[in-house]
């Protein structure tokens, strides 16, 4: 146990409510926003996402009996306890919020972490249903606590915190059943502070890109629209299943390897379900193209010029790939009509959070703007933050 005698975080205070005495060690992950690059890693090609200050954090100790007990902040409602022999996809452990832990502990234990019983108290400031990855935050942070307190070194290294993306993600696609890609548990393990993450999910490669915005007067507002965002609910996997589909229908191993999208099209236009593969398969192509575009542009200190493919990334994911929705177009609308450089959805889609380029200077206005449009339209007001790039996946004590 801790050689300390008082709780320094929330998630300590509550483990030492709830299960008497402090952890063994405190572990944090980050949410992350995605600049650009939308439903490209599960297709083999480019993200450009960046861990946010907000974090989800555990508060974690060993305990002698086989079994793993989590208590959560944002779910009050007592001790789930779930014994170690039950964990395993398909089980009554893998659903509900639980099953996010208790799946990042499974997923540890399954990749060859000698994993014993674990008392976890679970804190996230990461918004629920924001599509900011709170989920992967979740994931991250609790496989790293349960790594370390099995004594497993699989996430030291240069390229340990990889590693541990890969291991949240399959608690994710495996045993709570959503079978997202890559990029929200690699920024979340692996982002660090003033830079966003190019990674190339098809050849495995990683790039820290410095990002900036306040130094050459620009603020990148993160719009939550209060849309709850889930990709539990099918529609994720029913876009995600069309790629593979047209990859197969290609005869290609991913969509990365089209180099004449044209050719590509007329290929799948004949198809049963052509009109439905052409159009999420162009998204996918050109969305590529725009995060090396950014990427470009940033590296030559151009920052921006990368307002006009945010904007068409958006109206791509609209039309193309079709997972916009009302709320997340009129945040877009509104903030570009309100004189944001650039602007798109961030996230899986159907709901959750849009992002703005905007000169520092109008970022209130804009604000505003958005806010009436929402009160125009019957909605709930949206929450604006500015998030900074910062460090991913960590033990804090």
């Amino acid at each position: 146990m801790s050689s300390r005698s008082i709780p320094a975080t929330h998630a300590e205070a509550l483990y030492h409510t709830t299960y008497g005495g402090l952890p063994d060690g405190v572990w944090s992950s980050p949410g992350r926003v995605n600049l650009i690059g939308e439903h490209t890693d599960y297709t083999g090609g480019l993200v450009l996402p960046f861990a946010i200050d907000d974090r989800a954090v555990v508060a974690a100790g060993r305990i002698d009996e086989p079994v793993v007990r989590i208590v959560s902040s944002q779910r009050p409602g007592g001790i789930i306890e779930i014994p170690i022999r039950q964990l395993r996809p398909g089980s009554a452990a893998a659903t509900g919020w639980p099953a996010y832990p208790a799946g990042a502990v499974w997923a540890v234990g399954d990749a060859g972490a000698p994993v014993s019983g674990l008392q976890l108290a679970l804190d996230s400031a990461v918004p629920v249903g924001a599509g900011l990855s709170s989920s992967a935050a979740v994931e991250c942070a609790v496989a790293l606590a349960a790594a370390e307190l099995a004594g497993s070194e699989m996430f030291d290294g240069p390229t340990g915190l990889q590693q541990l993306a890969r291991v949240a993600q399959r608690a994710e696609n495996e045993f709570v059943g959503v079978p997202c890609g890559l990029m929200d548990q690699m920024a979340s393990a692996a982002g660090q502070a003033g830079n966003l993450l190019f990674f190339d999910v098809g050849a495995g490669t990683i790039e820290q890109v410095p990002f900036d915005p306040t130094a050459v007067g620009l603020t990148l507002l993160v719009i939550d629209t209060r849309a709850h965002h889930s990709l539990a609910d099918g529609e994720y996997a029913r876009r995600r299943a069309s790629c593979e589909r047209a990859t197969a229908v290609l005869g290609l191993t991913s969509l990365r390897e089209i180099d004449d999208l044209d050719a590509a099209l007329a290929v799948l236009a004949v198809e049963q379900d052509g009109a439905v593969l052409t159009k999420r398969v162009r998204h996918v192509v050109t969305e590529n193209a725009r995060v090396e575009a950014v990427v470009a542009f940033l590296r030559d200190g151009e920052m921006s010029s990368i307002a006009a493919d945010l904007t068409a990334s958006h109206r791509s994911l609209q039309h193309d790939f079709e997972v916009s929705s009302i709320e997340l177009d009129l945040a877009v609308d509104a903030a570009l009509d309100a004189g944001a450089l650039g602007a798109r959805m961030t996230g899986g889609g159907f709901g959750g959070s849009a992002i703005a380029l905007v000169d520092t200077a109008d970022a209130a206005e804009i604000t505003r703007a958005v806010e009436h449009a929402f009160l125009d339209a019957a909605l709930d007001a949206p929450v604006s933050r500015s998030y900074s790039p910062s460090a991913g996946a960590r033990r804090d004590t």
